[in-house]
């Protein structure tokens, strides 16, 4: 297909007017193109050019080639030059040839040679041809090839190369990138900088990569990249969001964008001559900024790049390992295992040229392996961190690794020994020492321990993949590693639990490690039992052992479901009567099941039972300070199985000021005092001490004893009992102040509700049963339980305002002289007393008493 072209320049007179005008356009081309073409192919000389030149002087006017976009999206590439004359003779005359290059029907432009190419190229027209113009069928031919200038070009700009194709790159992704403005003296100097941009890119997007190597008017360009002369390049400082300036005679380019690893790659491989390796990247079919490809054809060319492109380069080949034939693949091992010539390896590139080892190790000779094999285990030993990724034995040939073995051993056996080393790193060591044979067996326990401890003392932390690799890949040392964390949990079973919980270590049915067994366990085992006895005996299942052969696992297991806590009383006890106690004695978990006794809340009477059998079983081994709580406990059983010898009151007394715990004490205290009130025969010798102790805590148990539901059901059914009551609370009036108002709360507060409710038959029989005893007991009970006389007035105004009795919830009181012993004054030791049914009516019997006192009535 041939291409349209146009001749544009300053005409004599003619059909189509004289001035500036096209003077020879291929038939056919449309008008509107022509306008569009009018305003790109343009030219003005420089501001400080001669404004009359010479025929020398006209070759060193900036020539203006360019590639322009229109509207309906061809392309149009022209080359404008300064002719100096017009046909008349002034001045200020140029000639444009334009070749038009017509958008491929359905995808994109034509094939063919990259418009930059034509920069020189002889079929550029100085002038209107007379004969017509030669017929074009593609861009016009390149120009001559200047190998030489265009490397002394490249080493003058080599520090700002990499630069320019980070902001080349932006232009094919981004359609709103700045504009690159290249300001150069020379305009062949701007055409060799677009060149270069076309060379990195795909073809099609050099293709369509719009330029001009010169403009008078750069804000008004449109193209992506724009060649200026120095005296215009200052104009378009401070805007940064518009142009990419890179002023050559100025020295300064551009700093907001820094480089990345692909087009520093590009850069090093302009520098070094081979930009072949653009047209090869293409043949992999990568994506066009990838710098991965790029990176490993030049490493494989031998063309030095920084880490990251370095690390870039290892990685695609280790997803592509089938990409490089086998000669560029050991060429770019070798050139990885070489490191960076600037000693700039960072982690990044170590941790790549470890995955590219893993892809290769096993499937490439090793001939291919070894060069980075060989910098991967130097590395390890002699770096700062163990990589989780090593090298295999396969890696490395077996000359390989007896020089390697020879060369690093001292090293290795120094940074295993070093004090302060990570243990991790050291367990990693020892997986390079396996890779190169090196015989460490002398340090493997240390570091085994080291381990363990770093493991239960922060596991997630040291639980990485390398200690994980070296746990897997060296069956001796995870042996000594559990056989440690084995022992460590034995002290420490809430630790080694938490080490199961938060890291990937896991038992196999192999591993006959008793403690470890029910730390890895625990969680399941104990949420899974219904009761914590049962999680006990289901964690010594787990153990695989006998816990009379290894009686140590008993309190492993105790310390995992009781969490370190004291188990209760009853649960104590259940395991005490299913192990017996010589096994809690060797395994010392026997202070568990004192202080389990001892710590019981007051309300638990499994502690009372457990109490004696820990004094009978652990004589020898219970110190001082569990002995008192534990006596007491006993004393408690005792009197409530009614064996406790005579004197138990101030055997009470005397154990609760040895310093029990305060549950043992009061489960002492309210267990005599039942016995005290409730026992069929209650020795007058006992209450006596009782009374006489004057103890607030003894008798505040009593007080308390007294008002229990069992007590106060038998107050209400059995008149000889209330006798009895009012006896002892009605005695010893001479007594401490503590009996005194002991004596008083269970006189009104517990005996007179309960009379106030007796029907008169019953009060009969109470009076009776005083009345046997000799004496002035049923007299003062009489005299105790009659209304006050304030009393009688009160009842006396309720009848006359029409109640029979009390309301809910009124006082009612007595005073001193209705108890026995008291002062005979009215209104003193009063108290609020409610009835027997609650109701807080004073005479309790249902309106059987009237206001005269008898005996069916009462307060």
């Amino acid at each position: 297909m041939k291409l349209a072209q146009l001749h544009y320049t300053s005409a004599p007179p003619g059909p189509d007017g004289s001035g500036f005008r096209f003077t020879a356009v291929t038939p056919g081309v449309p008008a509107a193109l022509l306008r569009e073409a009018e305003q790109l192919i343009g030219y003005e000389p420089p501001r400080e050019a001669p404004p009359r030149p010479g025929p020398d002087e006209l070759g060193s006017f900036p020539q203006a080639l360019s590639l322009s976009v229109l509207a309906d999206g061809s392309r149009l590439l022209a080359r404008s030059v300064y002719t100096g004359a017009d046909y008349s003779g002034r001045w200020g005359n140029f000639h444009a040839h334009a070749v038009h290059l017509p958008q491929q029907a359905g995808s994109g432009p034509a094939v063919g040679a990259l418009p930059i190419t034509s920069w020189g190229s002889p079929q550029w027209a100085v002038d209107t041809p007379a004969g017509g113009a030669p017929a074009m069928t593609a861009v016009p031919l390149p120009g001559p090839h200047d190998p030489v200038g265009l490397a002394g070009f490249v080493s003058d700009r080599g520090p700002w190369l990499a630069r320019f194709f980070a902001d080349v790159r932006r232009l094919g992704e981004d359609p709103a990138a700045p504009q690159i403005v290249l300001v150069e003296a020379d305009s062949e100097a701007v055409a060799r900088w677009i060149m270069l941009a076309c060379s990195v890119l795909p073809h099609q997007r050099g293709q369509w990569l719009t330029f001009t190597t010169y403009t008078r008017r750069p804000q008004l360009a449109r193209q992506q990249i724009i060649g200026v002369v120095p005296e215009d390049g200052p104009a378009l400082a401070g805007q940064e969001h518009r142009y990419r300036v890179y002023d050559v005679p100025r020295a300064t380019a551009p700093v907001s964008v820094a480089p990345d690893a692909w087009a520093d790659t590009a850069a090093r491989i302009w520098q070094a001559r081979r930009q072949e390796l653009f047209a090869e990247v293409r043949r992999l079919g990568a994506d066009p900024y990838d710098a991965g490809p790029l990176a490993a054809l030049a490493l494989a060319a031998d063309v030095p790049l920084a880490s990251a492109a370095r690390a870039a380069a290892a990685d695609w080949t280790a997803g592509h390992r089938d990409a490089l034939d086998g000669a560029r693949l050991h060429a770019l091992t070798l050139a990885l295992g070489a490191g960076s010539p600037d000693g700039d390896r960072d982690a990044a590139e170590a941790a790549a040229c470890g995955r590219l080892l893993a892809a290769l190790d096993g499937w490439a000779p090793a001939a291919v392996c070894e060069p980075l094999a060989e910098r991967a285990l130097a590395e390890a030993v002699r770096g700062p961190a163990v990589p989780a990724e090593l090298p295999s034995a396969g890696a490395l040939g077996g000359p390989a690794r007896a020089r390697l073995a020879a060369a690093l051993e001292p090293e290795l056996r120094a940074a295993l020994g070093a004090p302060g080393a990570e243990p991790g790193d050291r367990a990693g060591l020892l997986r390079v020492a396996s890779v190169l044979g090196t015989d460490t067996a002398d340090l493997l326990p240390d570091v085994a321990r080291q381990l363990a401890l770093a493991l239960l003392a922060d596991p997630e932390r040291v639980d990485g993949p390398g200690v994980r690799a070296a746990l897997a890949e060296l069956p001796v040392l995870r042996a000594l590693v559990l056989d440690r964390l084995d022992s460590l949990a034995a002290g420490d079973p809430a630790a080694a639990r938490k080490l199961f919980a938060r890291t990937g270590l896991r038992l196999t049915a192999a591993d006959a490690r008793p403690h470890l067994r029910m730390c890895a366990s625990a969680a399941g085992v104990v949420a899974a039992a219904p009761d914590r006895v049962a999680a006990l005996h289901a964690l010594l299942g787990e153990s695989g052992v006998s816990l009379y052969a290894e009686p140590l696992v008993l309190r492993t297991a105790m310390r995992l479901v009781w969490d370190g806590e004291a188990p209760g009383a009853g649960e104590a006890a259940m395991v005490l009567g299913a192990t017996g106690a010589q096994v809690h004695r060797e395994a010392g978990t026997w202070e568990l099941l004192a202080r389990a006794a001892a710590g019981a809340p007051a309300g638990d009477p499994a502690a009372a039972e457990l109490a004696p059998e820990i004094l009978a079983r652990f004589q020898e081994e219970l110190p001082a300070s569990l002995r008192p709580s534990l006596l007491i406990l006993e004393l408690a059983r005792n009197l409530r199985a009614g064996t406790a010898g005579p004197g138990w009151v101030r055997q009470a007394l005397d154990l609760g000021s040895t310093g029990p715990e305060p549950g043992a004490r009061a489960q002492a205290y309210a267990a005599l005092s039942a016995r005290l009130l409730l026992a069929g025969e209650r020795p007058e010798h006992e209450l006596r001490a009782l009374i006489e102790s004057d103890d607030a805590e003894l008798l505040a148990a009593y007080r308390q004893a007294a008002r229990e539901p069992e007590v106060t059901a038998r107050l209400r059914l059995a008149p000889a009992f209330v006798a009895d009551c009012f006896t002892a609370w009605s005695s010893q009036p001479q007594a401490g102040p503590v009996w005194q108002e002991a004596r008083t709360d269970l006189l009104e507060g517990v005996l007179r509700p309960v009379v106030r409710g007796l029907a008169p038959e019953q009060l009969a029989s109470v009076e009776e049963a005083l009345a046997r005893l000799g004496g002035r007991p049923a007299e003062e009970f009489r005299t105790w339980q009659r209304p006050s006389a304030i009393g009688r007035l009160r009842d006396r105004f309720k009848r006359r305002s029409g109640s029979s009795r009390p309301g809910a919830g009124e006082t009612s009181r007595a005073g001193a002289a209705d108890a026995p012993g008291g002062s005979g004054r009215e209104g003193t030791g009063t108290r609020r007393s409610d009835g027997p049914d609650g109701t807080g009516r004073g005479d309790g019997s249902g309106g059987r008493g009237d206001a005269s006192g008898s005996r069916g009535g009462g307060w």
